[in-house]
Protein backbone atom coordinates (compact mmCIF):
# COMPACT_ATOMS: atom_id res chain seq x y z
CA UNK A 1 0.00 0.00 0.00
CA UNK A 2 1.91 3.00 -1.28
CA UNK A 3 -0.51 5.53 0.22
CA UNK A 4 0.20 4.67 3.87
CA UNK A 5 0.80 7.70 6.07
CA UNK A 6 2.36 6.74 9.38
CA UNK A 7 3.77 10.06 10.50
CA UNK A 8 2.80 12.08 13.56
CA UNK A 9 -0.09 14.52 13.26
CA UNK A 10 0.66 17.52 15.48
CA UNK A 11 -0.89 20.99 15.35
CA UNK A 12 -2.68 20.30 12.09
CA UNK A 13 0.33 18.97 10.17
CA UNK A 14 2.05 15.66 9.53
CA UNK A 15 5.67 15.39 10.55
CA UNK A 16 8.34 12.77 11.16
CA UNK A 17 9.46 11.70 14.62
CA UNK A 18 12.06 14.06 16.07
CA UNK A 19 14.18 11.05 17.04
CA UNK A 20 13.95 9.41 13.64
CA UNK A 21 12.82 6.17 15.28
CA UNK A 22 10.36 4.02 13.35
CA UNK A 23 8.68 0.66 13.84
CA UNK A 24 7.47 -1.98 11.40
CA UNK A 25 4.06 -3.50 10.78
CA UNK A 26 3.69 -7.01 9.38
CA UNK A 27 0.51 -8.41 7.87
CA UNK A 28 -0.65 -11.20 10.22
CA UNK A 29 -2.27 -12.98 7.30
CA UNK A 30 1.03 -13.95 5.65
CA UNK A 31 3.81 -12.28 7.72
CA UNK A 32 4.66 -9.89 4.88
CA UNK A 33 6.01 -6.41 5.63
CA UNK A 34 3.34 -3.73 5.36
CA UNK A 35 5.55 -0.78 6.25
CA UNK A 36 8.71 -0.06 8.21
CA UNK A 37 8.00 3.64 8.42
CA UNK A 38 5.67 4.05 11.39
CA UNK A 39 7.16 7.01 13.20
CA UNK A 40 7.59 6.67 16.96
CA UNK A 41 6.73 9.79 18.95
CA UNK A 42 9.56 10.81 21.26
CA UNK A 43 9.21 12.73 24.51
CA UNK A 44 9.74 15.94 22.54
CA UNK A 45 6.99 14.98 20.11
CA UNK A 46 4.58 14.26 22.97
CA UNK A 47 5.46 17.61 24.54
CA UNK A 48 4.83 19.37 21.23
CA UNK A 49 1.47 17.65 20.80
CA UNK A 50 0.36 18.56 24.31
CA UNK A 51 1.56 22.14 23.83
CA UNK A 52 -0.44 22.39 20.60
CA UNK A 53 -3.54 21.04 22.34
CA UNK A 54 -3.07 23.43 25.24
CA UNK A 55 -2.75 26.41 22.90
CA UNK A 56 -5.87 25.37 20.98
CA UNK A 57 -8.00 24.84 24.09
CA UNK A 58 -9.15 28.42 24.88
CA UNK A 59 -10.58 29.08 21.43
CA UNK A 60 -12.03 25.59 20.93
CA UNK A 61 -13.70 25.47 24.34
CA UNK A 62 -15.37 28.82 23.68
CA UNK A 63 -16.44 28.05 20.12
CA UNK A 64 -20.23 28.05 19.68
CA UNK A 65 -21.65 24.60 20.22
CA UNK A 66 -23.35 24.44 16.84
CA UNK A 67 -20.03 25.13 15.12
CA UNK A 68 -18.24 22.38 17.03
CA UNK A 69 -21.14 20.06 16.26
CA UNK A 70 -20.91 20.82 12.54
CA UNK A 71 -17.22 19.95 12.52
CA UNK A 72 -17.85 16.70 14.37
CA UNK A 73 -20.65 15.76 11.97
CA UNK A 74 -18.41 16.48 8.98
CA UNK A 75 -15.74 14.22 10.45
CA UNK A 76 -18.30 11.43 10.87
CA UNK A 77 -19.26 11.83 7.21
CA UNK A 78 -15.60 11.64 6.20
CA UNK A 79 -15.08 8.45 8.17
CA UNK A 80 -17.81 6.83 6.09
CA UNK A 81 -16.63 8.42 2.86
CA UNK A 82 -13.15 6.95 3.41
CA UNK A 83 -14.38 3.63 4.79
CA UNK A 84 -12.68 1.47 2.15
CA UNK A 85 -9.24 2.97 2.75
CA UNK A 86 -9.52 3.02 6.54
CA UNK A 87 -10.83 -0.55 6.66
CA UNK A 88 -8.00 -1.79 4.46
CA UNK A 89 -5.41 -0.11 6.69
CA UNK A 90 -6.91 -1.75 9.76
CA UNK A 91 -7.12 -5.12 8.05
CA UNK A 92 -3.50 -5.29 6.86
CA UNK A 93 -2.21 -4.12 10.24
CA UNK A 94 -4.06 -6.47 12.61
CA UNK A 95 -5.90 -8.99 10.47
CA UNK A 96 -9.47 -7.83 10.93
CA UNK A 97 -11.70 -9.16 8.12
CA UNK A 98 -12.47 -6.35 5.72
CA UNK A 99 -16.23 -6.74 6.15
CA UNK A 100 -15.92 -6.41 9.92
CA UNK A 101 -13.43 -3.54 9.62
CA UNK A 102 -16.02 -1.53 7.72
CA UNK A 103 -18.60 -2.17 10.41
CA UNK A 104 -16.10 -1.02 13.00
CA UNK A 105 -16.03 2.34 11.20
CA UNK A 106 -19.77 2.80 10.70
CA UNK A 107 -20.38 2.37 14.43
CA UNK A 108 -17.88 5.07 15.44
CA UNK A 109 -19.31 7.42 12.81
CA UNK A 110 -22.69 7.03 14.53
CA UNK A 111 -21.02 7.70 17.87
CA UNK A 112 -19.45 10.94 16.60
CA UNK A 113 -22.91 12.04 15.45
CA UNK A 114 -24.42 11.10 18.80
CA UNK A 115 -21.96 13.25 20.72
CA UNK A 116 -22.18 16.10 18.21
CA UNK A 117 -25.73 16.48 19.44
CA UNK A 118 -24.44 17.40 22.91
CA UNK A 119 -22.16 20.22 21.78
CA UNK A 120 -23.68 23.44 23.09
CA UNK A 121 -26.35 21.56 25.06
CA UNK A 122 -24.44 20.73 28.23
CA UNK A 123 -26.80 22.16 30.79
CA UNK A 124 -26.00 23.09 34.35
CA UNK A 125 -28.24 23.13 37.39
CA UNK A 126 -29.65 25.73 39.73
CA UNK A 127 -31.18 25.47 43.20
CA UNK A 128 -33.30 28.16 44.89
CA UNK A 129 -32.37 29.70 48.23
CA UNK A 130 -33.41 27.75 51.27
CA UNK A 131 -32.68 28.58 54.90
CA UNK A 132 -29.09 29.50 54.14
CA UNK A 133 -30.25 32.25 51.79
CA UNK A 134 -27.98 31.26 48.92
CA UNK A 135 -28.87 30.67 45.30
CA UNK A 136 -26.80 27.82 43.91
CA UNK A 137 -25.57 27.35 40.36
CA UNK A 138 -23.74 24.28 39.07
CA UNK A 139 -22.01 24.55 35.72
CA UNK A 140 -20.02 21.90 33.86
CA UNK A 141 -16.74 22.89 32.29
CA UNK A 142 -14.26 21.07 30.04
CA UNK A 143 -11.13 19.68 31.65
CA UNK A 144 -8.56 21.01 29.18
CA UNK A 145 -6.03 18.84 27.37
CA UNK A 146 -7.05 15.17 27.45
CA UNK A 147 -5.13 12.12 26.33
CA UNK A 148 -6.18 8.74 25.04
CA UNK A 149 -4.26 5.49 24.63
CA UNK A 150 -5.94 2.92 22.38
CA UNK A 151 -5.74 -0.84 22.26
CA UNK A 152 -5.32 -2.51 18.88
CA UNK A 153 -8.47 -4.61 18.59
CA UNK A 154 -10.92 -1.85 17.65
CA UNK A 155 -9.05 1.32 16.76
CA UNK A 156 -11.92 3.43 15.47
CA UNK A 157 -14.35 2.42 18.21
CA UNK A 158 -11.87 3.09 21.00
CA UNK A 159 -10.73 6.37 19.47
CA UNK A 160 -14.33 7.55 19.10
CA UNK A 161 -15.20 6.62 22.69
CA UNK A 162 -12.39 8.87 23.83
CA UNK A 163 -12.29 11.74 21.37
CA UNK A 164 -15.94 12.33 20.47
CA UNK A 165 -17.22 13.13 23.99
CA UNK A 166 -14.08 15.13 24.66
CA UNK A 167 -14.78 17.27 21.59
CA UNK A 168 -18.45 17.77 22.50
CA UNK A 169 -17.42 18.90 25.97
CA UNK A 170 -14.93 21.42 24.58
CA UNK A 171 -11.64 19.71 25.40
CA UNK A 172 -8.63 19.26 23.15
CA UNK A 173 -6.96 15.90 22.63
CA UNK A 174 -3.80 13.88 22.10
CA UNK A 175 -4.41 10.30 20.94
CA UNK A 176 -1.74 7.58 21.09
CA UNK A 177 -2.53 4.65 18.83
CA UNK A 178 -1.47 1.07 19.45
CA UNK A 179 1.81 -0.05 17.93
CA UNK A 180 -0.01 -3.13 16.58
CA UNK A 181 -2.63 -1.23 14.56
CA UNK A 182 -1.54 2.40 14.10
CA UNK A 183 -2.19 2.87 10.40
CA UNK A 184 -5.89 3.72 10.18
CA UNK A 185 -5.87 6.27 13.01
CA UNK A 186 -2.66 7.77 11.63
CA UNK A 187 -4.66 8.52 8.48
CA UNK A 188 -7.08 10.70 10.48
CA UNK A 189 -5.01 13.85 10.04
CA UNK A 190 -6.22 14.75 6.56
CA UNK A 191 -9.80 14.00 7.57
CA UNK A 192 -9.55 16.17 10.68
CA UNK A 193 -8.29 19.08 8.61
CA UNK A 194 -10.97 18.59 5.96
CA UNK A 195 -13.65 18.45 8.65
CA UNK A 196 -12.51 21.83 9.95
CA UNK A 197 -10.91 21.03 13.29
CA UNK A 198 -8.58 23.93 14.13
CA UNK A 199 -4.88 23.02 14.39
CA UNK A 200 -3.99 21.48 17.73
CA UNK A 201 -7.51 20.45 18.73
CA UNK A 202 -6.79 16.78 17.94
CA UNK A 203 -3.27 15.39 17.66
CA UNK A 204 -2.48 11.79 16.66
CA UNK A 205 0.71 10.05 17.81
CA UNK A 206 2.09 6.66 16.87
CA UNK A 207 4.46 4.73 19.08
CA UNK A 208 4.75 1.99 21.66
CA UNK A 209 4.57 1.84 25.46
CA UNK A 210 7.18 4.53 26.22
CA UNK A 211 5.20 7.08 24.18
CA UNK A 212 2.06 6.30 26.16
CA UNK A 213 4.00 6.53 29.42
CA UNK A 214 5.12 10.07 28.61
CA UNK A 215 1.55 11.07 27.79
CA UNK A 216 0.15 9.48 30.96
CA UNK A 217 2.66 11.29 33.16
CA UNK A 218 2.49 14.68 31.41
CA UNK A 219 1.84 17.56 33.77
CA UNK A 220 -0.33 19.45 31.26
CA UNK A 221 -2.68 16.56 30.47
CA UNK A 222 -5.79 16.78 32.66
CA UNK A 223 -7.27 13.36 31.83
CA UNK A 224 -5.99 10.10 30.43
CA UNK A 225 -8.32 7.43 29.00
CA UNK A 226 -6.71 4.04 28.51
CA UNK A 227 -7.82 0.77 26.94
CA UNK A 228 -5.53 -2.22 27.29
CA UNK A 229 -4.25 -4.81 29.72
CA UNK A 230 -4.72 -4.65 33.48
CA UNK A 231 -0.95 -4.60 33.96
CA UNK A 232 -0.50 -1.59 31.69
CA UNK A 233 -3.58 0.09 33.19
CA UNK A 234 -2.03 0.00 36.64
CA UNK A 235 1.06 1.73 35.25
CA UNK A 236 -1.12 4.42 33.66
CA UNK A 237 -2.93 5.02 36.94
CA UNK A 238 0.38 5.18 38.81
CA UNK A 239 1.78 7.67 36.29
CA UNK A 240 -1.34 9.81 36.63
CA UNK A 241 -1.04 9.80 40.42
CA UNK A 242 2.66 10.62 40.42
CA UNK A 243 2.28 13.51 37.99
CA UNK A 244 -0.60 15.96 38.35
CA UNK A 245 -3.31 13.63 39.73
CA UNK A 246 -5.03 13.73 36.37
CA UNK A 247 -8.45 12.17 35.83
CA UNK A 248 -8.23 8.53 34.74
CA UNK A 249 -10.56 6.11 33.00
CA UNK A 250 -9.45 2.53 32.39
CA UNK A 251 -10.95 -0.31 30.36
CA UNK A 252 -8.85 -3.37 31.10
CA UNK A 253 -10.48 -6.41 29.61
CA UNK A 254 -12.24 -9.36 31.14
CA UNK A 255 -12.98 -13.04 31.48
CA UNK A 256 -16.69 -12.78 30.87
CA UNK A 257 -19.20 -15.58 31.54
CA UNK A 258 -22.08 -16.80 29.40
CA UNK A 259 -24.80 -18.54 31.44
CA UNK A 260 -26.92 -20.99 29.43
CA UNK A 261 -29.92 -22.40 31.29
CA UNK A 262 -31.87 -25.54 30.40
CA UNK A 263 -34.76 -23.50 29.00
CA UNK A 264 -32.54 -21.48 26.66
CA UNK A 265 -33.16 -21.41 22.91
CA UNK A 266 -30.33 -23.76 21.94
CA UNK A 267 -29.68 -22.52 18.41
CA UNK A 268 -29.57 -18.91 19.59
CA UNK A 269 -27.22 -19.69 22.48
CA UNK A 270 -24.87 -21.62 20.21
CA UNK A 271 -24.83 -18.83 17.64
CA UNK A 272 -23.93 -16.13 20.12
CA UNK A 273 -21.30 -18.15 22.00
CA UNK A 274 -19.59 -19.30 18.81
CA UNK A 275 -20.07 -17.22 15.66
CA UNK A 276 -20.65 -13.93 17.51
CA UNK A 277 -17.84 -14.72 19.96
CA UNK A 278 -15.37 -15.50 17.17
CA UNK A 279 -15.82 -12.11 15.52
CA UNK A 280 -12.40 -10.45 15.55
CA UNK A 281 -11.05 -13.95 16.27
CA UNK A 282 -12.05 -13.67 19.91
CA UNK A 283 -10.09 -10.45 20.36
CA UNK A 284 -12.94 -8.54 22.00
CA UNK A 285 -12.52 -7.44 25.58
CA UNK A 286 -16.06 -8.26 26.75
CA UNK A 287 -16.45 -11.52 24.81
CA UNK A 288 -17.85 -14.38 26.88
CA UNK A 289 -14.95 -16.81 27.10
CA UNK A 290 -16.27 -18.84 30.06
CA UNK A 291 -19.41 -20.64 28.91
CA UNK A 292 -21.41 -22.03 31.84
CA UNK A 293 -24.06 -24.54 30.75
CA UNK A 294 -26.78 -26.14 32.88
CA UNK A 295 -26.45 -29.91 33.03
CA UNK A 296 -29.76 -30.69 31.31
CA UNK A 297 -28.95 -28.86 28.08
CA UNK A 298 -25.18 -29.40 28.21
CA UNK A 299 -24.91 -32.52 25.98
CA UNK A 300 -26.88 -30.91 23.15
CA UNK A 301 -25.04 -27.61 23.54
CA UNK A 302 -21.59 -29.24 23.54
CA UNK A 303 -22.32 -31.18 20.36
CA UNK A 304 -23.77 -28.12 18.63
CA UNK A 305 -20.97 -25.75 19.62
CA UNK A 306 -18.39 -28.30 18.45
CA UNK A 307 -19.95 -28.30 14.97
CA UNK A 308 -20.18 -24.50 14.98
CA UNK A 309 -16.49 -24.08 15.83
CA UNK A 310 -15.53 -26.65 13.18
CA UNK A 311 -17.54 -24.73 10.59
CA UNK A 312 -16.02 -21.45 11.76
CA UNK A 313 -12.53 -22.70 10.96
CA UNK A 314 -13.63 -23.19 7.36
CA UNK A 315 -14.60 -19.49 7.25
CA UNK A 316 -11.20 -18.37 8.57
CA UNK A 317 -8.70 -16.99 6.08
CA UNK A 318 -7.41 -13.98 4.18
CA UNK A 319 -9.00 -10.93 5.85
CA UNK A 320 -8.85 -8.92 2.62
CA UNK A 321 -11.48 -11.17 1.02
CA UNK A 322 -15.10 -10.17 1.56
CA UNK A 323 -16.18 -13.79 2.08
CA UNK A 324 -13.77 -14.26 5.00
CA UNK A 325 -15.58 -14.20 8.34
CA UNK A 326 -12.66 -14.71 10.71
CA UNK A 327 -9.08 -13.56 10.33
CA UNK A 328 -5.77 -14.15 12.07
CA UNK A 329 -4.69 -12.83 15.44
CA UNK A 330 -3.22 -9.34 15.49
CA UNK A 331 0.47 -10.25 15.18
CA UNK A 332 3.05 -12.90 15.99
CA UNK A 333 3.34 -11.74 19.59
CA UNK A 334 -0.37 -12.27 20.16
CA UNK A 335 -0.19 -15.56 18.28
CA UNK A 336 2.57 -16.83 20.57
CA UNK A 337 0.63 -15.69 23.63
CA UNK A 338 -2.49 -17.62 22.63
CA UNK A 339 -0.48 -20.69 21.61
CA UNK A 340 1.17 -20.56 25.03
CA UNK A 341 -2.23 -20.88 26.69
CA UNK A 342 -3.06 -23.84 24.46
CA UNK A 343 0.20 -25.57 25.35
CA UNK A 344 -0.39 -24.93 29.06
CA UNK A 345 -3.87 -26.45 28.81
CA UNK A 346 -2.52 -29.55 27.10
CA UNK A 347 0.16 -29.96 29.78
CA UNK A 348 -2.52 -29.62 32.47
CA UNK A 349 -4.56 -32.34 30.78
CA UNK A 350 -7.54 -30.14 29.92
CA UNK A 351 -9.93 -31.89 27.53
CA UNK A 352 -10.00 -30.33 24.06
CA UNK A 353 -13.39 -30.60 22.36
CA UNK A 354 -12.25 -28.98 19.12
CA UNK A 355 -9.23 -27.05 17.86
CA UNK A 356 -6.23 -26.46 20.07
CA UNK A 357 -3.63 -26.05 17.32
CA UNK A 358 -2.20 -23.58 14.86
CA UNK A 359 -4.13 -23.25 11.60
CA UNK A 360 -1.90 -23.50 8.54
CA UNK A 361 1.83 -22.87 8.39
CA UNK A 362 1.98 -19.11 7.92
CA UNK A 363 0.37 -16.07 9.42
CA UNK A 364 -1.06 -15.74 12.94
CA UNK A 365 -3.95 -18.18 12.63
CA UNK A 366 -5.19 -20.28 15.56
CA UNK A 367 -7.92 -22.89 15.27
CA UNK A 368 -11.20 -21.98 17.02
CA UNK A 369 -10.86 -23.92 20.26
CA UNK A 370 -13.21 -25.26 22.93
CA UNK A 371 -11.99 -26.69 26.25
CA UNK A 372 -14.29 -28.84 28.37
CA UNK A 373 -14.53 -28.50 32.16
CA UNK A 374 -11.06 -27.10 32.86
CA UNK A 375 -9.90 -26.83 36.45
CA UNK A 376 -11.37 -23.65 37.92
CA UNK A 377 -7.85 -22.51 38.86
CA UNK A 378 -6.31 -23.24 35.45
CA UNK A 379 -4.92 -20.44 33.29
CA UNK A 380 -7.36 -21.06 30.45
CA UNK A 381 -10.26 -20.60 32.87
CA UNK A 382 -8.97 -17.63 34.89
CA UNK A 383 -6.79 -15.52 32.58
CA UNK A 384 -7.75 -13.41 29.60
CA UNK A 385 -6.53 -15.25 26.50
CA UNK A 386 -7.76 -12.82 23.84
CA UNK A 387 -8.10 -15.34 21.06
CA UNK A 388 -10.62 -17.79 19.54
CA UNK A 389 -10.77 -19.91 22.69
CA UNK A 390 -13.63 -20.67 25.08
CA UNK A 391 -14.08 -23.08 27.96
CA UNK A 392 -17.33 -24.92 28.71
CA UNK A 393 -18.23 -25.72 32.33
CA UNK A 394 -21.47 -27.30 33.56
CA UNK A 395 -23.59 -26.19 36.53
CA UNK A 396 -26.53 -27.64 38.44
CA UNK A 397 -28.72 -24.68 39.37
CA UNK A 398 -29.04 -20.91 39.32
CA UNK A 399 -27.12 -20.39 42.54
CA UNK A 400 -24.13 -22.36 41.28
CA UNK A 401 -24.24 -20.52 37.95
CA UNK A 402 -24.04 -17.14 39.68
CA UNK A 403 -21.23 -18.33 41.94
CA UNK A 404 -19.20 -19.58 38.97
CA UNK A 405 -19.92 -16.45 36.94
CA UNK A 406 -18.67 -14.14 39.68
CA UNK A 407 -15.61 -16.26 40.52
CA UNK A 408 -13.22 -14.00 38.63
CA UNK A 409 -11.17 -10.88 39.26
CA UNK A 410 -12.72 -9.33 36.15
CA UNK A 411 -16.17 -7.83 35.68
CA UNK A 412 -16.57 -6.38 32.21
CA UNK A 413 -19.21 -8.40 30.41
CA UNK A 414 -21.67 -11.27 30.75
CA UNK A 415 -24.52 -12.93 28.87
CA UNK A 416 -27.56 -14.89 30.03
CA UNK A 417 -29.57 -17.34 27.91
CA UNK A 418 -33.02 -18.36 29.18
CA UNK A 419 -36.67 -18.17 28.12
CA UNK A 420 -37.64 -17.07 31.65
CA UNK A 421 -37.42 -13.26 31.70
CA UNK A 422 -37.86 -13.15 35.48
CA UNK A 423 -34.85 -15.40 35.88
CA UNK A 424 -32.88 -13.38 33.34
CA UNK A 425 -33.41 -10.15 35.26
CA UNK A 426 -32.87 -11.82 38.62
CA UNK A 427 -29.54 -13.28 37.51
CA UNK A 428 -28.54 -10.01 35.81
CA UNK A 429 -28.92 -8.27 39.17
CA UNK A 430 -26.51 -10.77 40.75
CA UNK A 431 -23.82 -10.71 38.06
CA UNK A 432 -20.79 -8.62 39.03
CA UNK A 433 -20.19 -7.00 35.66
CA UNK A 434 -20.67 -3.64 34.01
CA UNK A 435 -22.54 -5.07 31.02
CA UNK A 436 -25.09 -7.86 30.65
CA UNK A 437 -26.54 -9.29 27.44
CA UNK A 438 -29.76 -11.29 27.65
CA UNK A 439 -30.31 -13.89 24.94
CA UNK A 440 -27.60 -12.38 22.77
CA UNK A 441 -23.95 -11.48 22.91
CA UNK A 442 -23.61 -8.03 24.45
CA UNK A 443 -23.21 -5.18 22.00
CA UNK A 444 -22.27 -1.59 22.67
CA UNK A 445 -24.42 1.41 21.72
CA UNK A 446 -23.79 5.17 21.65
CA UNK A 447 -26.55 5.82 24.19
CA UNK A 448 -25.28 3.52 26.94
CA UNK A 449 -22.17 3.52 29.15
CA UNK A 450 -19.51 0.86 28.74
CA UNK A 451 -17.06 -0.26 31.41
CA UNK A 452 -16.41 -2.85 34.03
CA UNK A 453 -16.42 -3.85 37.66
CA UNK A 454 -13.45 -5.08 39.69
CA UNK A 455 -10.17 -5.43 37.74
CA UNK A 456 -11.89 -4.65 34.45
CA UNK A 457 -11.41 -0.96 34.89
CA UNK A 458 -12.41 2.40 36.23
CA UNK A 459 -14.97 4.84 34.87
CA UNK A 460 -17.18 4.55 31.80
CA UNK A 461 -17.01 5.37 28.13
CA UNK A 462 -19.92 5.99 25.73
CA UNK A 463 -23.36 7.25 26.67
CA UNK A 464 -24.07 10.22 28.90
CA UNK A 465 -21.58 8.90 31.45
CA UNK A 466 -18.88 9.05 28.79
CA UNK A 467 -19.61 12.74 28.21
CA UNK A 468 -19.47 13.63 31.89
CA UNK A 469 -16.09 11.92 32.16
CA UNK A 470 -14.73 14.90 30.20
CA UNK A 471 -16.42 17.57 32.31
CA UNK A 472 -15.84 18.98 35.77
CA UNK A 473 -18.55 20.66 37.87
CA UNK A 474 -18.16 24.13 39.29
CA UNK A 475 -20.53 25.26 42.06
CA UNK A 476 -21.35 28.95 42.51
CA UNK A 477 -23.21 30.28 45.60
CA UNK A 478 -24.90 33.69 45.48
CA UNK A 479 -25.81 35.40 48.73
CA UNK A 480 -29.50 36.32 48.42
CA UNK A 481 -30.14 36.97 52.11
CA UNK A 482 -27.66 39.44 53.53
CA UNK A 483 -27.95 42.91 51.98
CA UNK A 484 -24.79 44.13 50.34
CA UNK A 485 -23.21 47.16 52.01
CA UNK A 486 -24.21 50.52 50.63
CA UNK A 487 -21.88 51.94 48.02
CA UNK A 488 -19.44 54.34 49.62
Amino acid sequence: MSDIKAELFINGKYRKSSSGETLSIYNPNDDSLVTDQVHVASEKDVNDAVAAAKAAFPKWSRMAGHRRAAIMLKFADLLEKNIDKLAKLESVAMGQPISMAKGMIRGPAALWRFYAGFAGKIAGQSFPPDEDGTYKIVKYEPLGVCGGICAWNGTHVLAAWKMAPAMAAGNTFVLKTSEKSPLSAAAYGDLLNEAGFPPGVINILTGAGPTGAVLASHMDVEKIAFTGSAQAGRKVMEAAAKSNLKHVSLELGGKSPALIFDDAHLENAVKHTSISFLMNSGQICFASTRVLVQEGIAPKYIEAVKKSFQNAEKMMGDPSLKETAFGPLADQKQFERVMGFLRDAQQEGVQVLVGGERKGDKGAFVQPTVFLNPDLKSKVYTEEIFGPVISVTTFKDEAEAIKLANDTTYGLGSTIYTSDIARALRVADEIEAGTVGINSAFNTSPQTPFGGYKHSGLGRESGYAGLHAYLQPKTIHINMKTPLPAKL
